[in-house]
């Protein structure tokens, strides 16, 4: 697949979720712009294949080639991320700051939250989409997901989980 064609692509079948810039403005779906080029190309290869199985990706990722996926990480990779307009409530961003450096967030996603390698970039993320997430990692209920995250978030509380969310989508402003 050329780039062009990988354009053509994602403006057709990506934009209506993940937003015609890759910034998601539908409820529980990620934004994809400024994600590290590995990380989607991860994570479609993982989809692709079945191991992180997205019924509603599976359709559009069952006939990507390599080149295909590696044409559409570069793309969104390349995309300004941009915040998804949900209201950022000060105080848990607060408990979400103080819980992030308990955990020790930083040392897989860097300390501005943009992610790197095959670890998302979280700042200016979906907050509703980072709880969600982050509830299945806890819950054990995220196939291909990496058991560091599972283990990072143990025991945390839904409250705790939504600080830790709002923080993360402040980031990046």
């Amino acid at each position: 697949m050329t780039f062009l064609f990988a354009l053509f692509l994602a403006q057709a079948s990506c934009a209506s979720c993940h937003g015609e810039d890759g910034n998601s403005k539908i409820a529980n779906i990620p934004s994809l712009a400024g994600q590290p080029e590995f990380f989607i190309l991860n994570q479609l290869f993982l989809m692709r294949e079945g191991v992180r199985p997205i019924e509603s990706m599976k359709p559009l990722v069952k006939d990507l080639k390599d080149s295909d996926i590696d044409a559409l990480a570069k793309h969104f990779a390349g995309l300004e991320p941009r915040p998804s307009g949900e209201s950022i409530d000060p105080a848990l961003v607060k408990r979400g700051s103080e819980l992030a450096v308990t955990l020790r967030c930083a040392s897989c996603h860097l300390p501005n939250f943009a992610g790197r390698q095959q670890m998302p970039r979280l700042a200016t993320q979906r907050v509703d989409y980072l709880v969600h997430s982050m509830k299945e990692f806890r819950d054990n209920k995220r196939s291909g997901a990496d058991t560091l995250m599972s283990n990072a978030v143990a025991g945390l509380s839904d409250a705790d989980l939504t600080a830790l969310a709002h923080y993360a989508a402040s980031l990046g402003k």
